[in-house]
């Protein structure tokens, strides 16, 4: 073999040709991957969102049945229509075990969900949300859309805004609402009302806990909620402590904090919260039979 090579190479030919046309088999290139669990999982949930433009179905109504402090699955009639207006204050609740848990361990119960209603710049009316439905971003979502994706894994409150707000007002909600779309969940301080580090006590709320306004690069639901009523104005700065307030004290206008109870009253201004749905009191009697 060695001698018929170096024949070939005398003679000036290539005992290796390269070949004229390119091999079958092409280059092995490595595929990139999705990630895998609770990141896909959490993909999945914000690709379930009401957000602008998605076209997430609207509900097939909008109502509220009767206004009661009650927290229960009574549903008290009749109903009337609802439409959104800004300020107004939702809350909900769901099956998870786990929020439940949290809640109870921070000292609360239900509603374990809050958000307001705010109008976007060409008039269409939004939800402010901190982590919707298990998110970890603020988001500014499509209103009845959002209410509806609520409905169907519980049960949704309005506390109506009594008051319309100002055209100053609801200018100064739009700016906060759509400057905190986007920032983060704060998971890491929502998990410090568990701990002796909390905002939340008997004594210290009274000096902790104050309004950060657009300050902050995360909120979790209930902080942002209030800090958005103190930016716009509804809420007076120097009285309202956010990162001590529960979804559970705006839905009662009473709580186990001495501070709060106090001082955190939204009614008369919001209306005592009223169960939403999208059907009207003649659709109960065919759910019940």
């Amino acid at each position: 073999m060695l001698s018929m090579c170096l024949v070939a190479l005398s003679i000036g030919a290539d005992p290796y040709p390269i070949p004229d046309s390119p091999p079958y088999t092409p280059p092995v290139v490595a595929q990139k991957r999705m990630p895998l669990g609770p990141l896909a999982k959490m993909r999945e949930r914000v690709a379930e969102l009401a957000l602008p433009g998605a076209g997430k179905p609207q509900p097939p109504g909008s109502y509220l049945w009767q206004p009661t402090y009650e927290i229960d699955f009574d549903l008290r009639g009749p109903t009337r229509p609802y439409v959104p207006q800004p300020g107004d204050i939702v809350l909900s609740t769901d099956g998870s075990r786990f929020w439940k848990l949290m809640h109870n361990l921070a000292g609360t119960g239900h509603p374990t969900h809050s958000m307001i209603v705010f109008a976007f710049p060409d008039g269409k009316l939004g939800i402010l949300e901190g982590g919707p439905h298990d998110t970890m971003k603020c988001r500014t979502l499509d209103a009845l859309a959002h209410l509806y994706t609520y409905e169907s894994q519980g049960r949704v409150w309005v506390r109506r805004r009594a008051v319309p707000l100002t055209p100053e007002e609801s200018c100064r909600l739009t700016e906060f609402a759509l400057a905190t779309d986007g920032r983060r969940f704060a998971i890491g301080r929502l998990a410090e009302q568990l701990t002796i580090f909390r905002t939340r006590g008997p004594l210290r709320t009274a000096f902790v806990g104050q309004p950060h306004g657009l300050d902050r690069s995360s909120y979790y639901c209930s902080e942002l909620v209030t800090e958005a009523c103190v930016y716009a104005g509804l809420l007076d700065p120097l009285t309202t402590r956010p990162s001590a307030t529960y979804p559970r004290d705006l839905y009662l206008d009473r709580s186990l904090n001495p501070y709060i109870n106090k001082h955190l009253k939204l009614a008369p201004c919001w209306d005592p919260p009223a169960r939403w749905t999208s059907y009207p009191a003649p659709c109960v009697v065919e759910l019940t039979r």
